[in-house]
């Protein structure tokens, strides 16, 4: 059941003074959740600072870190033609949308109409003409506070929709950067395994002879075609990865794979960026989930006192003035003015506890938005520590991956030329061999790996170290 009222004109002013005295319902949204958040990361020396998101700095081209023209090219392609950050973009502009529509709200509704009419029968029936203009307004006084609430709500979306647009952007920079030196590694691999196939065709040929020459069985010449067929098949899977991955660098530059091709670098060059010795949690503020998890949380917070208004009457104004006439050029008399003016309220009396269940509704949608931005700044913090030891880590790998493949290119090279004395048999040479190419691999591997870690920290910090002091 619902009841309303209308009061005569003189009573207007009154009531419009005590609506627009009201003040809003609901909880007010003070800060972001509280987090467990650590002293200091572990793998590092940064302390954490709690302070407002800062995901709005300026990050800067983090991808020129890695010193590569080619790779700086490819990253500007992104920002223009990728389509998840065209979706992202398109998406942040529905939501500034829909804060300037529900920002239309708080002021009144203007209308305008007008109309002519001619009437008339049979017989005695005179014709009449009759002519109208009226204008009009409404207005509903946000004495609750609802309609700057859903205002705010809507803001909060912007705001959210606006990190995710700074997600989907440093998403696609890190997979084309960590695509492109796949890429990279790929030819690199490339290389030095057609230096090992010459090799093998090269041991296959020495092999041959001494089994021409019956020094050997002919079992030696069977593994060394075995150890060349191999290795041949080996590049052929090179080839298709690289394929693979130059396909995905494409749709992440908004080019069909069939029109886009990268020039082959068979020499790996790499600068790894050096982390900081203090790499400060405070940047954390930067990534763009964390800001997102966090509008969503004040988002959900407004929900819940727009449905608390429910409790409340609903109050509206109107008025309206008009001309009216049988004659056009008597319409604007001032005797044919009629106007009206208007308040309104309607209560809901029962709706068995329909608004009720809606309030409680929005105060556990509260909680789910405040879990998710729990648990983001915790997958945050996780982030980090991860990327933070893995580069510290794979740094004290790579000097022991370079010796141990100067280590085995000299066993390679002593095992053949004993080989080649006649001293042992082809098995040897076979095992020095393949440790050989391991070693090499795994130290290009690495290489990389710093690479792809460096990438990874980056994202996590939410695009770079760069612009420190901005943060502090």
């Amino acid at each position: 059941m619902r009841l309303s009222l209308t009061l005569p004109p003189r009573l207007t002013a009154l009531a419009l003074a005590l609506l627009l005295a009201g003040c809003a319902v609901g909880p007010r949204y003070e800060q972001a959740p509280t987090v467990d958040t650590p002293a200091a990361f572990k793998q590092g020396q940064g302390e954490w600072v709690r302070a407002a998101p800062a995901d709005t700095l300026e990050r800067g081209p983090w991808w020129q870190l890695f010193n590569d023209p080619l790779l700086n090219d490819l990253a500007s392609r992104v920002e223009v033609n990728n389509q998840n950050i065209a979706i992202a973009v398109a998406s942040y502009a529905q939501a500034r949308s829909l804060v300037a529509e529900q920002r239309a709200s708080l002021f009144p509704t203007v209308t305008l109409d007008g109309g002519a009419n001619r009437t008339g029968g049979r017989g005695t029936t005179a014709e009449r003409n009759s002519y109208k203009v009226n204008i009009g307004a409404s207005w509903e006084p946000d004495v609750w506070g609802r309609l700057r609430r859903t205002v705010d709500s809507a803001r909060a979306g912007e705001q959210a929709s606006l990190a995710d647009l700074a997600s989907a952007r440093l998403s696609a920079q890190g997979e084309l950067a960590i695509n492109y030196f796949g890429i990279r590694l790929q030819d690199a691999q490339r290389a030095l395994l057609a230096q090992t196939i010459t090799g093998y065709q090269r041991t296959l040929q020495i092999t041959n002879n001494r089994y021409t020459a019956g020094v050997v069985p002919r079992t030696d010449v069977l593994q060394a075609e075995t150890q060349l067929a191999n290795a041949q098949a080996d590049m052929l899977g090179l080839e298709r990865q690289r394929a693979q991955l130059e396909h995905a660098i494409a749709v992440l530059v908004g080019v069909a794979p069939a029109n886009f091709t990268l020039p082959v670098q068979p020499t790996l060059l790499l600068t790894v960026p050096d982390v900081p010795i203090e790499v400060p949690s405070v940047l954390l503020q930067r990534r763009p989930d964390i800001a997102a998890a966090e509008r969503r949380v004040a988002q959900a917070n407004e929900q819940i006192g727009i449905a608390q208004s429910a409790y409340y009457p609903s109050v509206g104004l109107s008025g309206s003035a008009g001309f009216g006439a049988s004659r056009l050029g008597d319409l604007f008399n001032a005797s044919n003015l009629v106007w009206a003016l208007g308040i309104s309220a309607a209560q809901t009396l029962f709706n068995a506890g329909a608004t009720t269940a809606r309030v409680q509704g929005t105060r556990a949608a509260f909680d789910e938005a405040a879990a998710r931005y729990r648990q983001t700044m915790l997958v945050a913090f996780q982030d980090v520590e991860d990327q933070l030891v893995a580069s510290r880590v794979l740094g004290q790998q790579l000097a022991l991956r370079q010796q141990a493949a100067r280590a085995a290119d000299l066993v390679e090279q002593q095992v053949l030329n004993r080989y080649q004395a006649g001293q042992i048999n082809y098995t040897e040479v076979i095992n020095a061999q393949a440790t050989a190419q391991n070693a090499r691999r795994n130290l290009l591997q690495l290489q990389v790996d710093r690479q792809v870690a460096a990438v990874a920290l980056i994202q996590s910090l939410g695009g770079g170290w760069r612009g420190l002091s901005e943060t502090k």
